[in-house]
Formats: structure tokens, sequence, C-alpha cells
């Protein structure tokens, strides 16, 4: 078997805002096995700045790993614990070439075009015209949740966002979930979580940063809402900490992006120990292309976990390859399977 990799460049429509700034471009990376005529096709959807595996050697791993790829999944797989992104590249690869159909990694009901995913629709930052155009697209697409990413603009312009959206559509009409990503600071956090209240939200992302332990602790002791952990996860790699963090914090909520958590094992695990927790659980996407996007689909069907999943992130490219997903009335579809993947 031969194994070689790729670099792409993701060109977003429009540049979208996050509380850590402005994205325009999304790189990623493919890993391509071939062998007596068959091929097989993942994507390493690492996110500079986000991912724990944004490293100086990245490349230089992704070239060892294709070197070594005779020594098989499992051997790469502990070879990558520190390169989530790459793992779950070579996981998709390796399914994809084991695949009747390249793209088909997890036949179900979905991939047949007879069930759907219910998804939530992802307001991204800006001005409040801009947001408030973008609420307005969303409800008229037919969504039902819609996800707010908060923390870069002026506090009360967000609330007034929130309160114009609750005057028209009660928690049975929307449900509202907000992502601070870190951006409220231990001192203001509870405040601004009481305030965020009156908006009946069903849960906030991540309100203060990844690694502050003890506050977020009392955090999720005090909120008045449901917290959700998202970048807490990254980089937690051993079954002993990701132990220690759920019984330490105790979230309401965890949410799974599996190129951040060690691919679909790491995800699987994680799932796995929240649950015996009693702790809920969804699966976000990572601006992957749709070739990553479409596995982590086809990979949370079979979880059958009924609450909208963050999966409506294939639109925002303007060169994303051409794929069967497609987003009607707040759900994803996989419709006829007609793929168009030219690197």
């Amino acid at each position: 078997m031969k194994a070689t990799y790729q670099k792409y460049l993701l060109n977003f429509k429009q540049p979208s805002g996050t509380s850590r700034g402005i994205l325009k471009t999304k790189e990623t990376w493919f890993i391509i096995l071939s062998s007596q005529g068959k091929k097989g096709i993942g994507e390493c959807g690492i996110l500079r700045g986000l991912s724990i595996d944004d490293r100086p050697d990245y490349e230089m791993q992704l070239k060892y790993t294709c070197e070594n790829i005779d020594k098989g999944l499992n051997f790469l797989l502990k070879e990558n614990i520190e390169f989530p992104s790459i793992q779950i590249g070579l996981e998709m690869a390796f399914m994809s070439f084991d695949a009747k159909d390249n793209f088909e990694l997890f036949p179900s009901k979905f991939t047949k075009n007879q069930a759907s995913i219910p998804i939530n629709g992802l307001i991204w930052m800006g001005t409040e015209a801009f947001m408030k155009q973008q609420i307005q697209d969303k409800i008229e697409a037919g969504f039902k949740c819609i996800k707010l990413k908060i923390g870069a603009i002026d506090f009360e312009t967000e609330l007034g966002l929130l309160k114009n959206i609750r005057t028209h559509f009660s928690e049975s009409d929307i449900e509202l979930r907000v992502d601070a990503n870190g951006a409220f600071s231990p001192d203001n956090a509870l405040e601004k979580l009481k305030r965020l209240r009156d908006y009946k939200l069903h849960s906030i992302e991540q309100p203060i940063k990844a690694g502050q332990f003890d506050e977020m602790k009392k955090l999720c002791e005090l909120t008045p809402l449901p917290i959700a952990l998202d970048e807490e996860l990254i980089g937690v790699f051993s079954t002993e900490k990701k132990i220690e963090l759920l019984q330490t914090i105790k979230p309401q909520y965890i949410i799974l992006k599996p190129s951040f958590i060690g691919g679909f094992a790491g995800t699987d695990e994680w799932i796995a120990l929240a649950e015996k927790q009693n702790i809920n659980w969804w699966i976000t996407s990572a601006l992957e292309s749709n070739i990553g996007l479409s596995a982590i689909a086809q990979y949370t069907y079979l979880k059958n976990n009924k609450m909208p999943q963050g999966l409506g992130t294939g639109g925002l490219f303007a060169n994303n390859f051409k794929s069967p997903l497609q987003v009607k009335n707040g759900t994803l579809y996989y419709s006829i399977n007609h793929w168009n993947f030219n690197l």
C-alpha cells in the first residue's frame, strides 16, 4: 500500500467572525491510500490556533505517517496520539479503502437518504445588522435550533439580539444555544450567565477559557443555565485524565469534535465516560471540507442522539467538494450520491 498526503486551502464565501478573530481561509490536509487500483481518502481536519496538533512538526508527522503506512492502522493511531486530526484522517482513509464506495464509510438509513440529522443553524459574529440578518435567514430556512457565537462584540448588543429572538419566538419555537469560546473572565462569567438566563437558553459553550478547572467547576455548580465543555476536552489524551476532568468539573454537557479529540475512537471513549456520569453530549464538525463533514455526519447518525448536532458548516466554503450533503428545514440529508473530489 502507498500513502501520500496533500494540503488544501478552503476559502470562506464570506469572512466568518469568532472571538479569536476573522476567518477567511481554512487549511486542511488529506491522506490518500492506493493499492492495486483501490483508493482510500481521509481528511485531517486541523484548525490552526485551536487544534492541539497545531505544531511546527505537523507536516513532518504526516510524512512519517505515510512512510509507515504498512505498519497498519492500530500502530499509526498510537503513533499519532498527540495528533488527533491525523488520527481521524487515518481512520477515514482506511475505512474508505475498505468500503465499496470511497465516501460511504458508515452505511445507514442516513446514507440511503431515508433519514436525516437535526442540526443547529450557526450564527457567526459580526455587526449587529449582520448577525440579525443571519438569524432571520436561519429561521426562514426552517431551523428550530440556533447557535450564536458571542463574546466578540458588546455584550449588551448580544443580549439585545437574544431578546429580539425571544420577543418573536418562544422556547418551544426556537432552541437557543450560545458559544462564548472562552470569552468571559472568571470574575464576570457568573453574572453574565445570570443575565443570559432571561432568554431561556438551552446551553452556553465554554464560557471561560479552557484549563481553569477550579473556576469552571465552580461555574458548573452555580450556573443558572447548562454549561457545555468544548475546548476543555482538547489535548486530554489519557482515559484517566478524561475521567478526572469529567468528575472534577461535572459539566451539564460536553461537545465532541472528532477531529480534535482522537477521531471516532476518541469520540467513542468520551461518550462512554460521559454517559457513565449522566453527562449529555452532542457532536460538532470543526470546519472540515465535505469529505470530513460527511464522515462525521455518517458516524453521528449511528450514535442515535436526537439533539440537534453541529454539522451545518459545509456551505461555508466557496471551493468545497461537491457532495450529497444537503441542508433542508434545519436537518442534514445525504441525497444523491454524487461526489467530485479533485485536489
